[in-house]
């Protein structure tokens, strides 16, 4: 099995309701295992017009889905919790993106990882070092240097409990 981090959002529909929604059917997918998750993290929205503040999580999971079908896995997820792509970068409900699949780097038209924009992204870059076994990534860059590099600026680690009884607790 590969380990594959994946970072969750919502900042519509009751963020902290979508993100325990989304790590179920996470749990749920199959040749998949879900071995860890983050806190939440509230950051500011980042995209067009006035938007509510995101709740962010990372998390780890184990699985024998090739990348692919992980990305189209995710993207049903997300759609079934009520996604609409129709403004870039704007509100949604849910939004699920592959940060790392093992020590791939992985470039094609419909995914590129590590995710692209990871290293600009505070929210996604301290919940996965919370999680993260490692420091190095699979491009050679480290965590560790990227949030150095990345600031916290505003971003809050919550009390919210995203686990409960069904999922582990991080390793």
């Amino acid at each position: 099995m590969i380990p594959a981090y994946i970072a969750l959002g919502s900042n519509l529909g009751h963020p902290l309701s979508q993100l325990r929604t989304a790590l179920a059917s996470l749990a749920a997918l199959p040749l998949t295992e879900l071995k860890s998750v983050s806190s939440g993290w509230r950051s500011a929205a980042v995209g067009p017009g006035e938007q509510p503040d995101y709740l962010n999580a990372v998390a780890m999971i184990m699985t024998e889905l090739a990348p692919h079908a992980l990305l189209q896995e995710l993207q049903h997820i997300e759609a079934a919790q009520g996604r609409e792509r129709t403004e870039h970068w704007g509100p949604r409900t849910l939004d699920l993106d592959i940060l790392l699949y093992g020590d791939r780097v992985i470039s094609t038209a419909q995914l590129t990882v590590p995710h692209p924009r990871m290293a600009e992204r505070n929210f996604v870059l301290y919940p996965l070092r919370e999680i993260s076994n490692t420091n190095l990534l699979p491009n050679g860059m480290e965590i560790d240097a990227l949030l150095r590099e990345c600031p916290a600026n505003g971003l809050e680690k919550t009390a919210l409990p995203l686990r409960d009884a069904h999922f582990p607790e991080n390793r």
